[in-house]
This record gives structure tokens, sequence and C-alpha cells, in this order.
């Protein structure tokens, strides 16, 4: 099977990560359309991975590639706009991201990256399939960048719903992954 509508789906979210840094980069009070811009682009990735999720389960795309590549497309644009959005801090004018959320969002995709790594290493080739903390998880880092890129302060409650998850679904994962190497079980 060559490259399939989700695949190119997940390939324009990745592809559209530099252009969001660039607008985000780019972002001055004088100048606030970027944030706009940096929105629109960010809304567009995010309604593409649920339309890339869809067509892969509406059509039986899915694929070996997509189910890398899709939540690697999700981790590189979080990362990238938890960065990114912190490094401008001082230029927002109301809803600042806190260092703190930052940092454990990080800590939290480096720590699935390396266990990853590690399952590979001692087990090969396995599915991971996304649980629901993941899934929440994902949902509240989306609803805190938003919060930023809205300034829209009542979303600053997701930040505080974002670290609970995410302390939440790193626990969830390394029990699984621990699971997995003991026992050679999925995750």
């Amino acid at each position: 099977m060559g490259m399939t509508l989700a695949n190119k789906i997940t390939v324009c979210r990745i592809l559209a990560v530099p252009f969001f840094i660039a607008a985000i980069l780019d972002y001055s009070p004088q100048e606030d359309y970027h944030r706009f811009i940096a929105l629109g682009i960010f809304l567009f990735a995010v309604i593409s991975d649920l339309v890339d999720g869809y067509v892969a389960r509406k059509w039986k795309q899915q694929t070996k590639a997509g189910a890398i590549l899709d939540p690697l497309a999700d981790k590189i644009l979080l990362i990238f706009a938890f960065v990114f959005l912190y490094f401008i801090n001082d230029r927002l004018p109301l809803v600042k991201f806190p260092a703190w959320l930052v940092v454990w969002a990080i800590g939290r995709d480096v720590i699935l990256i390396f266990g990853v790594t590690i399952v590979s290493i001692f087990q090969g080739v396995f599915e991971i399939k996304p649980t629901k903390w993941g899934k929440a998880t994902t949902f509240a880092e989306v609803m805190s960048v938003l919060a930023v890129l809205l300034q829209w302060q009542f979303l600053s409650i997701f930040w505080y719903i974002a670290l609970i998850l995410i302390i939440g679904s790193t626990i969830d994962y390394m029990r699984k992954g621990i699971k997995m190497l003991n026992h050679g079980e999925g995750l």
C-alpha cells in the first residue's frame, strides 16, 4: 500500500509546524495578526488530526507509517507550541505559559519517547495504542495552547487539568511499558 490519504493528511500536519513556529516568532503586540495566523495553523493541525484518524478508520487506511507518524505529529506540534509560546511570553499581553507546564509537558514526551525506544530495543516492533489518559492529556494540552493563542484567561484552567493528566498518563504509560518489558505484552 502506498501513501494513503490519511498519511498525506498527517504529513501536511507535520509540514504545518514550521509555519506555525514562524507565525509565533513573528508575533509582536504591534503585529497581533501573527497570533491569529498561528491560531489558524494550529487549528488546521488539530482538525486535520481528527480528519486523518476518521479517514484511516472509515476507509481502512490504518498503516504502520500512520501508527508512527500520527502520534509523532501530535508530539511535534505540541512540543513546539509549548516551547515557542513560552519563548515569546514577554511579548504576550495577558495569558502567558507557565514554565512548570512547559517542563512537565516536554518531560512527559521525552519519557514516552525514551520508553518506546527502550521497549522497541528489547521487544522489537510493537503496536502502541493511545489510551484514554493519553487522549485526555492531548486534549488538555491543546486547550492550554488555545488559552495562550486566544488570550482567554478562563481557559488557563486547562493548565492544571493538563498537569494532572500529564502525570497520570506518564504513570499509566510507564506501568504499561514495564509490564511489556517484563511479560512481552503490547502497550
